[in-house]
C-alpha cells in the first residue's frame, strides 16, 4: 500500500528543506550582484513598463508605478515558476535514475523556493507603497491568505506541467508562448475595468486575475480583498492540486525510462 502523501513528505522533510535552500541560494550564486537580483529583476521590469505605458501609451492610471508593481511582482512569481516547472524533472534526470525519493519533492521544492523569493520581492511593493505616499494599512494581514491561494495555483500547474514535459518536451516552448499571451490577458499593466464587456470573460476565467486583484486591493486600493471569490478559488485549487498530483503520480512511473 502506498504511503500517505503527507506522511511521505514528512519522512523526506530534510530533503525538501535542502532542495529549497539549495534553490534559493544557488539561483544567483555565480552572478556579480548575487541575491540582489531578486530586487533588480522586478525593478528593471517595473522601470520599463512605467516608461512605456504612462509616457508613450498615455496611460493615466493614478500612482501607476505602485499599480504596476502590485501586479507585476505576483505575476513574476507565477511565470518564473511555471517556466522552471516545465524543465525541472528533465534537469534532475540523472538524480532520478540513481536515487529513490518521492518524485513530487522536486516540483514542491521548486514552488516553495520561488514563493520564498516572491516574499522577499514583496519588499519592493512595500517600498513603493510607503515612499509613494499611500502607506500600509491593516489590510496587509490578508497577504498570507492571498499568497497561499497563489501557491496552490502554481503547485497544481507545476505537478501537471513537470510530469507531462517528460513525455512531451515541446510543451516547454508552448508554455513560453502561452505565458506571453496570458500576460496580456491578465490585468497587470492595465486595469480590468478598461476591458470591453465582450472580452471580460477572459479575465473572469483567469485565476491570476483574482489573485492580482486581491494583492492590489490590500496594497494599492487599500481595502479588503474579495474573500468570497478567493475562497471559491481556493476550494477549486485544492481539488486542482489533488488532480495535479494524481496525474503526476500516474506519469512518474516511467520517468526513469523517458529520461
Amino acid at each position: 500500500m502506498k504511503k500517505n502523501f503527507f506522511k511521505r513528505l514528512y519522512e523526506y522533510r530534510e530533503l525538501l528543506k535542502t532542495n529549497v535552500k539549495k534553490d534559493v541560494r544557488g539561483k544567483y550564486k555565480k552572478s556579480f550582484f548575487g541575491f540582489l537580483w531578486s530586487f533588480l529583476n522586478p525593478l528593471l521590469q517595473i522601470t520599463v513598463y512605467a516608461i512605456v505605458f504612462p509616457l508613450i501609451l498615455k496611460n493615466t492610471q493614478e500612482n501607476y508605478v505602485i499599480f504596476l508593481c502590485t501586479g507585476l511582482i505576483p505575476w513574476t512569481f507565477f511565470s518564473i515558476t511555471i517556466s522552471r516547472a516545465a524543465g525541472c524533472m528533465i534537469e534532475n534526470g540523472n538524480i532520478l535514475k540513481k536515487v529513490y525519493f518521492p518524485r513530487e519533492i522536486i516540483p514542491i521544492s521548486l514552488v516553495t523556493a520561488e514563493a520564498f523569493n516572491f516574499i522577499i520581492s514583496t519588499i519592493i511593493i512595500l517600498g513603493f507603497v510607503i515612499f509613494g505616499g499611500l502607506g500600509i494599512t491593516k489590510y496587509v494581514i490578508f497577504y498570507p491568505i492571498i499568497l497561499i491561494v497563489q501557491y496552490l495555483l502554481v503547485l497544481a500547474l507545476s505537478f501537471i506541467i513537470s510530469a507531462v514535459t517528460v513525455y512531451f518536451r515541446d510543451l516547454q516552448h508552448f508554455i513560453s508562448v502561452g505565458l506571453q499571451l496570458l500576460f496580456y490577458g491578465t490585468p497587470i499593466v492595465y486595469s480590468g475595468e478598461t476591458i470591453p464587456e465582450a472580452f471580460k470573460w477572459i479575465i473572469n476565467i483567469n485565476p491570476m486575475s483574482y489573485i492580482i486583484s486581491a494583492f492590489r486591493d490590500i496594497f494599492y486600493n487599500q481595502q479588503m480583498p474579495d474573500l468570497i471569490s478567493l475562497g471559491k478559488l481556493a476550494i477549486i485549487l485544492i481539488f486542482a492540486c489533488i488532480v495535479g498530483y494524481l496525474i503526476f503520480n500516474k506519469l512518474q512511473k516511467r520517468f526513469a525510462e523517458e529520461l
